[in-house]
């Protein structure tokens, strides 16, 4: 088994190599084997000056989130500041990623090159904590006050060539040969002196000498995004220290923020997050080594908004994909919008327009089966009927070859069903994206009966190369993140007729971390929507038909959301604002009066409940089934797709820590007692708060 970290001399350079895959964290072993290479290097007259680097696919991807909070060897409290202060230039050499620690390391080495494709950052908010290793003392003596909030707040990774504009990185070398390049370097400053340390640097600290305002400023941007969490602002307290403060002193304000913070409800709820994301893609009898297909060029049926928004994701990171429509108008149309998207997105600064080109170019029309055959995979991603999907897919079995994998992108429907017209069951599965699918990160895998093993492997490898979140799970009505979502829309409903309104509901969710309201996003999407949905369902499926009657008779009012200016709320022009209107309230209880329903005040604790605990029942109900294979893959999916505050860790984790299973239980038993229909308790949840047991458990 090779070092942890290892030492050899080029010539008079000295190469220190961390060796801790996959990423090189600073695990245990690590701080200690740098600082002894380093050591080594210093003790040595004929070495002058050292660099230090990364083995395998990355530079230092930051600190090992599993010992977060554990306490560090002398050694590890230190290193970096002594590397600082040597009398021989380091150079870090960096490839693939310095995050965190191993930005916040880079920064204490006197000189930093990156090849092109490197990415650096100090993403620690996203964790719920601050950089603790110097972070928000050194980088705003280095790029500045103002952009080290920006950066630090939003926790971004950099490109290198924007690292290199901003001064984080003082060249950039030849992507295949970092090693020999950084080498070359350090020969070239092996004689500079002063050495240039980041940590006696002053100059730019100046600016917010001549804006005092600005870190008032900072907390005032980031209040909508941040609202109900602490690190984003401890992060500008912190940066706002490096200006206040010497460096000693301004690291140990860090060190007593970053204290704080770690032993924060906050932080244990974004590191769960962490975790679960990672766990979601893994199927328990799917082993890891199981043969993916490398998929190297897409087809989608469908230049709709969902069609066109996956052919996107696809081209978004270079794979070719062939975009098939039934006739050349809707096709031509489909695909002008998927250019004014890109062109959207430019213009907004999210995307370099010289690209638009490019993603277009990797985008092809088709309007027969016969031009999308030659694909690795293709996707369904045409309107929710269950006939229609069948009749393409007996149509793709014939035009795919062989090795495809045929999936759809359908919400709710059965994957079996599809499967089954074909002679290929085993290359069948669902790829439920989220709209818009080039924005929404999760992406939700559905694994039919037949579904093999190779075909899951292959699925959840593109969707981590389309960089989504993937969660995989087994076949039913809704899957997993639907399913558990129905019961929280029929809720959000019946609250209204019971005697809340929309703007009560909304603000309730809204101040629990939402980004919007759920009528708001109703309104947002258009209720002409779900009105047309509700239509065909109650045809086809009666007897699973729920009926919404308010939201009916507010689009037969032609209030039809954003778009015409009033659905649940009031919209002025060129305002996306919400405003209350008395005439919903007035439609709402005409309705309710019309279904026999006494009104009544509802507290906001109820709203909260009872949206959320009615979909912990229906998650409970798919872990016994099986359909879900942890109650971390609900939260993962949950927030990735429904805008669940990241912070609070999903929904079952809430109820885990905000309420517990015994609490979730009675409630579940008194609301069934009231109300019936979906509040009858899963099993799970007794046997669960029996046992003295948590969600977690399962």
């Amino acid at each position: 088994m090779p070092e942890l970290v290892s030492y050899k001399k080029h010539g008079a350079i000295g190469v220190i190599t961390v060796n801790n895959p996959p990423v090189n964290a600073l695990s245990p072993g690590v701080p200690e084997g740098i600082y002894e290479s380093l050591l080594k290097g210093l003790s040595d007259p004929a070495v002058k000056a050292m660099v230090l680097t990364g083995g395998g696919r990355s530079f230092i991807a930051g600190a090992d989130i599993k010992h977060l909070g554990q306490q560090k060897s002398p050694v590890a409290m230190k290193w970096r500041d002594e590397m600082e202060r040597m009398e021989k230039p380091v150079v870090a050499a960096i490839h693939g990623f310095a995050l965190g620690g191993g930005l916040e390391s880079a920064l204490c080495c006197h000189y930093r090159v990156a090849v092109p494709s490197a990415k650096v950052g100090l993403p620690e908010v996203l964790i719920g904590i601050l950089p603790g290793g110097g972070g928000t003392q050194r980088l705003p003596r280095l790029v500045g006050p103002k952009t080290a909030m920006e950066l630090i707040v939003s926790g971004r990774h950099v490109p290198a060539p924007e690292a290199k504009a901003l001064g984080i990185v003082d060249e950039i070398v030849p992507e295949n040969d970092l090693v020999g390049a950084a080498v070359a370097f350090a020969e070239k400053i092996s004689g500079v002196r002063p050495l240039p340390r980041v940590g006696d640097k002053s100059d730019k600290l100046a600016e917010a000498k001549a804006d005092p305002g600005m870190f008032d400023a900072m907390r005032k941007k980031i209040e909508r995004r941040a609202r109900n969490q602490v690190a984003p602002y401890r992060c500008i307290d912190a940066v706002e220290a490096a200006v206040s403060l010497p460096l000693e002193k301004g690291l140990a304000h860090e060190r007593a923020l970053f204290d704080e913070l770690r032993q924060g409800e906050e932080t244990g709820a974004l590191k769960y997050v962490f975790y679960a994301e990672r766990e979601a893609a893994k199927v328990p009898d799917v082993p890891r080594e199981t043969k993916a297909q490398d998929i190297r060029s897409a087809a989608v049926i469908g230049a709709g908004t969902m069609g066109g928004g996956i052919a996107m994701c696809f081209a978004n990171v270079g794979i070719p994909v062939k975009v098939l429509e039934r006739d050349k108008e809707t096709l031509d149309k489909g695909l002008a919008k998927v250019k004014r998207n890109y062109e959207i997105s430019a213009k907004r600064g999210s995307m370099d327009p010289a690209d638009i080109s490019k993603r277009m170019a990797l985008i092809t029309p088709a309007l027969s089966y016969e031009e999308v055959g030659d694909t690795d995979i293709v996707i369904e991603a045409v309107f929710e009927n269950l006939d229609v999907k069948k009749e393409i897919f007996k149509k793709l079995d014939k035009a795919m070859k062989a090795d495809a994998v045929l999936a759809s992108n359908t919400s709710t429907l059965d994957i079996d069903a599809m499967a089954a017209v074909t002679s290929r069951p085993a290359q069948v599965l669902g790829t439920h994206f989220f709209s818009p699918a080039n924005v929404m990160k999760l992406l939700e895998i559905v694994r039919g009966e037949k579904t093999g093993k190779e075909t899951i492997a292959t699925a959840v490898k593109l969707g981590k190369r389309l960089e989504k979140v993937v969660g995989v799970c087994g076949n039913c009505d809704g899957f997993l993140a639907n399913r558990t979502r129905i019961p929280f829309k029929i809720e959000m409903m019946a609250l209204v007729e019971e005697g809340s309104l929309p703007e009560q509901v909304d603000k309730v969710m809204y101040d629990f971390g939402y980004p919007m309201g759920p009528f708001a996003v109703g309104d947002l999407a258009g209720l002409d929507i779900s009105y047309a949905t509700r239509q065909r369902r109650a045809k086809e499926d009666p007897a699973n038909f729920r009926a919404d009657p308010i939201s009916d008779a507010l689009v037969e009012a032609g209030r039809l959301g954003q778009k015409s200016g009033a659905g649940y709320f009031l919209y002025k022009e060129g305002d996306r604002t919400p405003y209350p209107d008395p005439e919903v309230a007035e439609i709402i209880q005409s309705v309710s009066r019309q279904m026999g329903v006494k009104r009544r005040a509802i507290g906001d604790e109820e709203v909260l409940h009872r949206l959320l605990l009615s979909s912990v029942n229906e998650a409970a109900k798919i872990l016994e089934e099986g359909i879900a294979y942890r109650s971390s893959d609900v939260d993962a999916m949950w927030i990735n797709g429904f805008g669940f505050p990241r912070y609070r860790g999903g929904l079952m984790y809430w109820a885990d820590h905000t309420l517990g299973v015994p609490k979730v239980r009675d409630t579940l038993h008194e609301w069934y007692g009231k109300y019936g229909g979906h509040w009858k308790p899963a099993k799970l949840i007794d046997d669960l708060a029996n046992a003295g047991k948590a969600f977690s458990d399962v």
